[in-house]
């Protein structure tokens, strides 16, 4: 695997602490400029509605630009965004500067999955766009508590500039490590982009990502309190459980790359019906400390097990102008973060109780499942139709073959 994944994966590890961090801050963001914690959590909002607005956005402007120097631009941009966070002076100004944070979020991993495949044998895509998602689960086990530690004793401003840091260090590293002649911008243009997101495959695609990662963040937007109600942890125990969370997540990752290369459906299809049976055993599993702990591991690998096989779909089903397509895929698994969220809140308000966010995350997978079935069943169509295609193109030919 090239050196230049490294850089990808230092990129991918400040977004994702930067992107996580957000929570365990909340308490003192909202101490210090005096609002209140549902007003904080609006941060948690505005940087992931910067991400669903940036991933598009940015990679349709940048697409005739090299690659090299729009994962460089894009990082530029989230260093200031966390620079200015450091520096906000109210919570208006932290908003917009959370906001500004999220733009280069989606696009960054969008433009640098094309940069990755591109680098690798094909049969080594999965694989390769799995070494970048690495920063960013490391990002669940390291860079997340190191960061709430740093803020919790030095002030969570700190916390920001520590991530800007980060996020200079992933640009000297773009800058020496990836090379110029193998990301020249494509060909295609903005035009050839935008042609891209008409395809039917693609918007399944995207619909699995959206109802696949929906299915995990129902049910661990409310992690902490079925740990503390349902399985008995104290609170002080929640950050060593959440750390086990993406130790699976690590794990799922880098499996679901190396069988995604030997069996992309065959890994999407086993990675969500994984993660339905999971969510599905949620409740029973929260009845003792051990199985509890075991359930967090296991959602995390099951969940990004998939991963880097949605990534690569749809890259593959916008094959002539993938940057679009695939920085549309991080806004989709922004809005699964959202919709799961919603989801799993609506099973709690409803009553049924608090591991219930887990069955309707269950459910969600399921329904990932059937909208994976749809694509693959449109993909098989297509194929019998161009082979047939083929059949009938020839037909004259042979036919004069006979004749002659």
């Amino acid at each position: 695997m090239p050196l230049a994944l490294l850089a990808l994966a230092v990129g991918a590890f400040g977004i994702g602490t930067t992107e996580f961090v957000m929570m365990g801050l909340l308490p003192d963001v909202a101490d210090d400029l005096h609002i209140s914690i549902p007003a904080a959590g609006h941060l948690v909002s505005a940087y992931a509605l910067g991400v669903v607005i940036g991933a598009p956005l940015l990679a349709a402007v940048t697409a005739r630009m090299s690659r090299r120097r729009v994962l460089i631009a894009l990082m530029v941009l989230f260093v200031a965004g966390n620079a200015l966070s450091a520096a906000a002076p109210g919570n208006d100004a932290l908003l917009a500067a959370r906001f500004l944070s999220g733009l280069p979020h989606g696009a960054f991993f969008g433009v640098g999955a094309v940069v990755a495949t591109n680098m690798v044998a094909p049969e080594r895509k999965a694989r390769s766009v799995s070494l970048m998602f690495l920063g960013l689960t490391v990002a669940n086990i390291a860079g997340v508590p190191a960061a709430t530690l740093m803020g919790q004793h030095l002030g969570w401003r700190a916390t920001f500039l520590g991530v800007s840091a980060i996020g200079l260090a992933a640009i000297a590293s773009l800058a020496l490590l990836i090379p110029h002649d193998r990301t020249a911008a494509p060909t295609t243009g903005l035009r050839g982009e935008l042609a891209a997101l008409r395809s039917v495959p693609v918007w399944l695609a995207l619909g699995t990502t959206v109802a696949g990662f929906g299915a995990l963040f129902a049910a661990y937007s409310y992690i902490t309190p079925m740990l503390t109600h349902a399985a008995g942890f104290a609170q002080a125990d929640v950050t060593l459980l959440l750390a086990l969370f993406g130790v699976g997540a690590t794990a799922g990752n880098l499996l679901g790359g190396r069988l995604a290369d030997h069996s992309l459906r065959g890994t999407l299809f086993g990675g969500l019906v994984s993660l339905a049976a999971v969510l599905a055993l949620f409740p029973l599993l929260m009845r003792a400390e051990w199985s509890a702990a075991l359930s967090v591991t296991l959602l995390g690998t099951a969940a990004f097990v998939t991963g880097s096989p949605l990534q690569l779909m749809v890259m593959e089903k916008a094959a002539a102008a993938p940057s679009l397509a695939s920085s549309a895929n991080q806004a989709a698994f922004n809005l699964a973060n959202a919709g799961g969220a919603w989801i799993g809140g609506l099973a709690l308000a409803a009553g049924f109780g608090v591991t219930s966010p887990a069955p309707a995350g269950a459910v969600l997978a399921v329904l990932g499942l059937g909208v994976a079935g749809v694509a693959y069943a449109v993909d098989r169509r297509h194929e019998v139709t161009h082979e047939g295609r083929v059949v009938a193109a020839h037909v004259p030919e042979r036919v004069g073959a006979l004749r002659g």
